[in-house]
């Protein structure tokens, strides 16, 4: 079992930053490629991007190139989601989740551990 919590989430003006992060409650964490999804309201669970468990390699969804970055923490069973040149668009619900493959995937249904999930609010 691997259980989720992200941090970090709140409200910031457009063009500000946010660092969210997603705490594991194992050691287990290493194991695992960690992906970050958010949810806009009324809207579908979309990925974000994703960090491997091998050799740290990420993937972004296009919107978020250049402006988000993902890195890990395995001494800390933490990931990080860095988010600069945020746009009212990037508001939702973020979410980090967990999946034992090797390499990341953008397929939510992959994934086999989800915390609760973090709002983040883009607006002036």
């Amino acid at each position: 079992q691997l259980q989720l919590v992200e941090s970090g989430g709140g409200l910031v003006q457009p063009g500000g930053s946010l660092r969210l992060s997603c705490a594991a409650s194992s050691f287990i964490f290493e194991y695992f490629t960690i992906g970050w999804f958010r949810q806009a309201p009324g809207k579908e669970r979309k990925v974000v991007g994703c960090i491997n468990r091998t050799d740290g390699s990420t993937t972004y969804e296009d919107s978020v190139k250049g402006r988000f970055t993902i890195s890990r923490d395995n001494a800390k069973n933490t990931a990080y989601l860095q988010m600069n040149s945020l746009k009212p668009e990037d508001t939702g619900v973020y979410f980090c989740a967990a999946e034992r493959a090797s390499v990341c995937t953008v397929v939510a249904d992959y994934y086999e551990y989800w915390g609760q999930g973090t709002q983040v609010t883009v607006a002036s």
